[in-house]
């Protein structure tokens, strides 16, 4: 064998042993899969949200009128008694400091103030002058009329001149307290303020509890100054909570007043069984996590499994409720992942004979990562 031969021979070996080695490299392998048994089963489909456990009523005190606040001695989780727990005292605050200006003009309105009370005081003297020299007058024609000198109309005439006079009178009395009184509230704008409180002759406003329950929460714990409508604490009864959980649009719609919820993720080793009493028929506005604006709708849930099981829950606690859309005792159903599509038809893999062969399926409900086979499959059991 010549030279070129055994090239020939030895490069074409190469050559062989290259696409051996190539085909060998990309020949497609099996795969590994799971196999499940076809069984039935019970299956239930949720819509899911995050919610909050609340009070029933919770009822907010708030402050009837601007003061000091005295440092309140409740505390979050004190039990009250309506009428009878003093939840906040309240001392009315004193007149505010004035700057000079407002100094000096409550100055001039307290002079004006006095002297138009004397103004009163001589127009009061004037009409009771008036009134007596009138009641004389009266007498004197009651005399005459009686002898006979006058005529009657003389006597009416002196008549309404006194009762005149009288009203007179009425009218400067009136006239004199009324300037009196703005006199006094002039006086009382240049009341210098207090430094220090005397709580012993303290004319001050006494709240007490509503109702019965406890401080779920004190928003104003030291003393210090409040204004009318401030809140000074919250109070309810944590035996009587409700859950609500804000759900989007889509899912609110497939729920109803009366479905059947579970309570989850609260802590406990069991849900908790909860009913819907109310789908808010408005919504709002949420960001999500991702930034992504949601509409969310509120539902409001009661909880039905026996108070002895969720104690330990109170105002505020985060929770998980599922509503039970729809839910069936014996549904056959298989992983979503088994499922595929092919020419618009969903299609899985069975097992036959050991081989994988194609098999067209009706797929129904879906819950999480499970959905319900219609037709197409038959349950299949192992012993």
């Amino acid at each position: 064998m010549n030279v070129i031969s055994r090239r020939i021979v030895i490069w074409g070996g190469i050559v062989i042993v290259l696409a051996l080695f190539l085909v060998m490299a990309f020949r497609p392998q099996p795969g590994a899969v799971d196999l499940r048994p076809i069984q039935v089963g019970p299956m239930q489909v949720t819509v899911d949200a995050e919610g909050v456990t609340e009070v029933k009523d919770v009822f907010t005190i708030s402050a009837p009128l601007g003061g000091v606040l005295h440092r309140t001695p409740l505390e979050v989780g004190d039990s009250v008694v309506r009428g009878e727990t003093v939840v906040a005292v309240i001392e009315p605050s004193d007149p505010a400091f004035l700057d000079p200006r407002a100094q000096a003009e409550s100055q001039e309105e307290l002079e004006a103030a006095e002297a138009a009370r004397e103004l009163a005081a001589a127009e009061l003297d004037r009409a009771e002058i008036e009134k007596n020299f009138a009641q004389t007058e009266l007498r004197r024609a009651r005399e005459l009329f009686a002898r006979g000198t006058v005529p009657e109309r003389f006597v009416d005439e002196a008549e309404r001149a006194f009762r005149s006079a009288v009203a007179a009178v009425a009218a400067a009395t009136a006239s004199l307290d009324a300037r009196e009184h703005q006199a006094n509230r002039a006086r009382a704008r240049l009341i210098t303020p207090a430094v220090t409180h005397r709580e012993d002759d303290c004319a001050c406003v006494t709240l007490t509890a509503p109702v019965d329950g406890q401080v779920l929460r004190v928003f104003e714990e030291s003393e210090t100054v409040v204004t009318p409508g401030a809140p000074l604490l919250e109070i309810g009864d944590p035996a009587q909570l409700e859950v609500v959980a804000d759900f989007l649009s889509a899912d609110a719609v497939r729920v109803a007043s009366g479905d059947r919820a579970l309570i989850e993720g609260w802590g406990g080793e069991h849900p908790l069984e909860a009913r819907v009493r109310r789908v808010e028929p408005f919504g709002f506005t949420k960001i999500s996590a991702l930034g992504i604006e949601e509409q969310r709708v509120n539902v409001v849930f009661d909880l039905v499994s026996p108070a002895e099981e969720w104690a330990s829950l109170g105002h505020g606690y985060r929770v998980i409720a599922r509503v039970i859309v729809w839910e069936g005792a014996s549904v056959l159903t298989v992983p979503v992942t088994a499922l595929f599509r092919q020419d618009q038809r969903w299609m899985v893999f069975t097992r036959v004979d050991g081989e994988a062969r194609q098999r067209e399926v009706t797929p129904g409900h879906r819950a999480g990562l499970q959905v319900e086979i219609t037709s197409g499959l038959e349950p299949v059991s192992y012993t």
